[in-house]
């Protein structure tokens, strides 16, 4: 039996970087990854966003916070390949930016917005690269940064390969947990820093309450049926493309019960092209 809770699961993560209680352990891991920013504070905000227009589909981030200096940030975690994933990234980064209009005079300073990526799966684009961490900004052609408040943010973290005795720095010693932490039954040596105790003791299983344990037990079911899913598909050939493959895992999820919401998440797929399946 798992001691810890697997933080790639929507309950695990949200347990363990979205609760007011265990803030710190956020801002840790953020300030391990933003180049330019170390966050003192922040706070949780409404992870759900609401278009401009009926065209515009209802935005739900994982995680949503602003910091002490007014800094936003949108944290996901995302567990397999779907079509544009790139753009998704941009459009969710738009609410935070719009949500910054004032009425009346207003001089459209904005605060920076930070789009942060947690993935489970490498790009496609980036498969020779052994890097795992990508900032991504918007430069111009002389690769000169043209605007330096709009920030994406990707860790892949199947490229994480270091076992306990090869961790160096805190960047490795959060990769580790990442990739890790349902498979350990103690804390390794490595981490006794204050703030892993603190996550150690957050991600226990056994002082969850029997509400907590059964939402946990159904993510986990849903994030280790998602893994079957896209691990079947990779095996019996089906990666022609990623349109004909994520046709594919949507098939399989909606014949194994998967809701319209969750099909969408993993495969970007519309709405129409789910119900049409």
């Amino acid at each position: 039996m798992e001691r810890y809770v697997n933080p790639l699961t929507d309950f695990g993560f949200k347990k363990l970087f979205g609760s007011e209680p265990n803030k710190l352990l956020l801002i840790d891991f953020l300030n391990q990854i933003l180049p330019d920013r170390k966050i003192q504070n922040l706070t949780y905000a409404s992870t759900e966003r609401q278009g401009l227009t009926e065209v515009d589909r209802k935005a739900i981030f994982d995680l949503y916070c602003v910091g002490d200096q007014g800094e936003r940030f949108i944290v996901e975690m995302q567990k397999a390949k779907q079509n544009f994933f790139k753009d998704r990234s941009v459009f969710y980064a738009s609410f935070p930016i719009q949500e910054q209009g004032k009425k009346n005079q207003w001089d459209y300073k904005l605060e920076p917005v930070y789009s942060v990526g947690i993935l489970d799966f490498i790009f496609d684009d980036h498969k020779e690269d052994t890097e795992l961490l990508h900032i991504v900004e918007l430069k111009n052609q002389r690769c000169e940064v043209f605007y330096d408040k709009l920030k994406f943010v990707y860790l892949e973290l199947p490229k994480f390969k270091k076992k306990e005795e090869d961790l160096e720095t805190h960047f490795d010693k959060w990769m580790y947990i990442f990739t890790h932490l349902s498979q350990l039954q103690d804390r390794p040596a490595k981490l006794q820093n204050r703030i892993f105790r603190k996550l150690f003791e957050a991600a226990e299983i056994a002082k969850f309450t029997p509400k907590e344990r059964e939402a946990y037990e159904e993510s986990l079911k849903y994030y280790r049926d998602i893994k079957n899913v896209v691990d079947t598909s990779r095996q019996e050939g089906r990666e022609e493309g990623r349109e004909e493959r994520n046709i594919e895992i949507a098939q399989q999820m909606k014949n194994e019960g998967f809701t319209i919401g969750q099909i969408k998440k993993v495969t970007g797929l519309s709405d129409v092209d789910i119900e049409n399946l």
